[in-house]
């Protein structure tokens, strides 16, 4: 996913960074050691943790970005839902608007690669 399609604020990364003495940069390094690394936690319980976080904090762009992160780290749709329970939980009514709204992320996500696969494939 394009990370304008998550947000079109994003295109502007570059810019940003060098505007902001390089915070982008410190961040991304910190997101990588924190979240998308193995440790005594696994990468895909930081990762659902960090989809958790970015749905109480109400940030779509956060939420779109961790929950693509997700697929990527295989994550199946029952643990996701398991971890959309928490946040459903935890949040309420608001907190289940919000789970919802990762959960059309993560599906409409099966949807663009089903559409990508090759037709000739099965014929």
């Amino acid at each position: 996913m394009d990370m304008k399609q998550i947000d079109p604020a994003l295109g502007l990364m570059k810019d940003f960074s060098k505007v902001s003495s390089g915070t982008v940069q410190d961040i991304d390094k910190m997101r990588q050691k924190a979240i998308f690394t193995e440790g005594v936690v696994s990468k895909k319980n930081k990762i659902m943790a960090a989809v958790i976080w970015a749905i109480s904090t109400k940030c779509e762009p956060c939420f779109k970005f961790y929950v693509q992160k997700a697929k990527e780290a295989d994550i199946s749709e029952q643990e996701f839902g398991e971890f959309m329970a928490i946040a459903s939980t935890m949040g309420g009514c608001v907190g289940e608007m919000w789970a919802l709204k990762a959960y059309k992320v993560f599906k409409d996500q099966d949807e663009e690669s089903a559409n990508k696969k090759d037709p000739s494939c099965c014929s």
